[in-house]
């Protein structure tokens, strides 16, 4: 990662709006800081979500709260729970994921 254009910043997440998303089932809210070529968020996804796309954007994600899981296009499947990250460059297979119980994450992309 070749993070330009983003000085020294704090980001009080408490009063970051959150936007809302829909997935194929349950909705996503993601609050947002964008700076130079850097996308930071700390995205909620309520119980039963699961994504409505296929990503093939890399990402580096941390499960705050929660679990999930990430299905990878070739039909490998992750369950990522609290404390524990994945990391997955661009272009380098297509992903989504979902979720029974709900879960907290903090993404860097």
């Amino acid at each position: 990662m070749n993070i330009k254009d983003v000085p020294f910043s704090v980001v009080d997440w408490d009063n970051v709006i959150p936007e809302e998303h829909s997935g194929e089932s349950g909705k996503a809210f993601w609050k947002v800081f964008k700076q130079g070529n850097i996308r930071v968020r700390m995205v909620e996804y309520t119980p039963g979500y699961f994504a409505d796309h296929w990503c093939k954007k890399g990402h580096v994600i941390l499960v705050m709260e929660g679990e999930m899981t990430t299905e990878l296009n070739d039909g490998r499947k992750f369950v990522t729970k609290a404390g524990c990250s994945y990391q997955v460059a661009d272009d380098d297979g297509a992903h989504r994921t979902f979720t029974k119980s709900g879960v907290k994450l903090f993404i860097v992309d």
